[in-house]
């Protein structure tokens, strides 16, 4: 199935569909079945197509389909707090019973021995005259359109819809509570803001994350700094080509492969717009959030 959204370019309405994951009974599907449904969902009354989310096999079979890739996007950044903890994290999700008995504890033990030789992943490049705060999601919901202004193909939320989205971005159980935040100028007007999924133990997980260009930086302190104050051993998240250069500044930092990020559209400045990475996708606007690509229906 498909999210429905709205979307706009340079102030044109347009209809677009954010792709969810596809289904198929693998005991009859000889690899037609995905090909035919993308086949079928074009043919709806959609503007734009568009998934943050699409594996390697999905990504065969669309590129074929005039899809346009965004390498950027298609990749996750991880940022590591503390080694010993966070490797017991993921060995946990795996095994859940042998980690929290076994490896818990040496993990917290090694991050004590090793604390002095290693550096803290976190090089704040934020002004003093920067400061960070709590916000709650009606705070979030209302500052975001504007933060996101300067892209030419946009989301247009109306009449409610992006509290919605955050209500049921809320419902997702598999990283921790839901939590908003907010970088402030000397002024007192928020110049950025971010919003993640965290918990003390837990490795944060991003859902959105914006600002004007000379605020990425201080904005992606922030955002590392709350996660950090939580208790978590790491944060990852989707990578942005406009704060990309800004990650580069953190020690413990790596990438991975976690979702092809694409878009089809027949309108040639939908098109254009896309090749120039003049659009706001992932996050809100992908389906990565949403509870049937990410949580674990076998254990919540």
């Amino acid at each position: 199935g498909v999210l429905k959204a709205r979307y706009e370019l340079n102030g044109r309405p347009l209809n677009a569909a954010i792709i969810g994951p596809f289904m198929t009974d693998s005991s009859t599907d000889h690899g037609w079945a995905g090909p035919q449904l993308l086949r079928a969902l074009h043919q709806g009354e959609f503007d734009l197509y568009l998934t943050d989310s699409a594996n390697r096999t999905s990504l065969a079979f669309a590129r074929p389909m005039k899809y346009q890739l965004l390498p950027v996007h298609c990749l996750e950044w991880t940022c590591v707090f503390q080694p010993g903890a966070m490797a017991a994290a993921l060995l946990q999700s795996k095994w859940p019973g042998l980690a929290r008995l076994a490896l818990g504890p040496c993990g917290r033990a090694f991050d004590a021995l090793a604390g002095r030789r290693l550096e803290p992943p976190v090089q704040p490049s934020s002004s003093r005259r920067i400061h960070h705060e709590r916000i709650d999601a009606a705070r979030f919901a209302e500052r975001l359109p504007a933060l996101i202004s300067d892209y030419a193909l946009r989301p247009s939320w109306k009449d409610g819809e992006l509290p919605r989205l955050l209500a049921l971005a809320a419902e997702k159980q598999a990283d921790g509570p839901l939590h908003f935040g907010g970088t402030y100028d000397e002024a007192g007007k928020m110049v950025g803001c971010h919003a993640f999924y965290g918990q003390a133990g837990g490795i944060a997980n991003l859902l959105q994350i914006q600002a004007p260009g000379p605020h990425w930086g201080a904005t992606l302190d922030g955002l590392i700094a709350a996660a950090r104050e939580m208790g978590c051993v790491g944060i990852t998240g989707q990578t942005q080509s406009r704060f990309l250069p800004h990650l580069f500044g953190y020690n413990r930092l790596f990438f991975r492969y976690a979702g092809g990020t694409m878009v089809r559209s027949r309108i040639t400045e939908v098109a254009e717009a896309v090749r120039a990475g003049d659009i706001f996708i992932g996050g809100l606007t992908g389906d990565r959030w949403t509870r049937l690509s990410s949580d674990d229906f076998g254990r919540v």
